[in-house]
C-alpha cells in the first residue's frame, strides 16, 4: 500500500471555513455565500473538479512531452453537475489556442479517460473513517 496524497483541514471560527493543509501547501476550504458560507475558498466539489482538470493538465503535457507531440497552450474546465433524481456527472472540457487535427482530437479524449484522477473517479473509492 502506498499514499498517494495526503490533507488536513482544520476549522476555522467561521461558520464553513477550514484551514487545509496539503505538503507544504495551504489554502482556505469554505461553502459559497448561497450556501451560508463567507465564500472564501472552494467549496468541496470544487476541489474534485480542480483534481480532475489538474490531473487531465498534467497527463497530457507528459504525454506531449514522452511524444514529442506540440500541442501548444491549452486550458481544461470542468463542472459537477446533481439533479433532482440523484445523478451525479463531470462535465470537462478541453480548449486549445492551436488548431489541432481529428487524429490529436481522438488521441486527446482517449487520454483524458485514462488519467489516474479519471479512473479514480469513474470506479469510485472505498473511504474508511477513523476517529483517533
Amino acid at each position: 500500500m502506498a499514499i498517494i496524497a495526503n490533507a488536513e483541514v482544520k476549522t476555522c471560527v467561521e461558520a464553513w471555513s477550514g484551514e487545509v493543509s496539503s505538503g507544504r501547501h495551504q489554502f482556505i476550504t469554505d461553502k459559497p455565500a448561497s450556501f451560508g458560507g463567507q465564500d472564501k475558498g472552494p467549496a468541496p466539489y470544487d476541489f474534485i473538479c480542480t483534481g480532475l482538470i489538474s490531473c487531465t493538465m498534467i497527463t497530457l503535457r507528459m504525454y506531449a512531452q514522452h511524444k514529442g507531440i506540440e500541442w501548444g497552450a491549452f486550458s481544461v474546465e470542468a463542472d459537477f453537475n446533481a439533479n433532482k433524481e440523484g445523478r451525479e456527472w463531470i462535465s470537462r472540457r478541453l480548449s486549445f489556442e492551436q488548431t489541432l487535427t481529428e487524429e490529436a482530437r481522438q488521441k486527446i479524449l482517449d487520454i483524458c479517460q485514462k488519467t489516474p484522477v479519471t479512473k479514480t473517479l469513474l470506479r469510485s473509492v472505498e473511504i474508511g473513517t477513523s476517529i483517533v
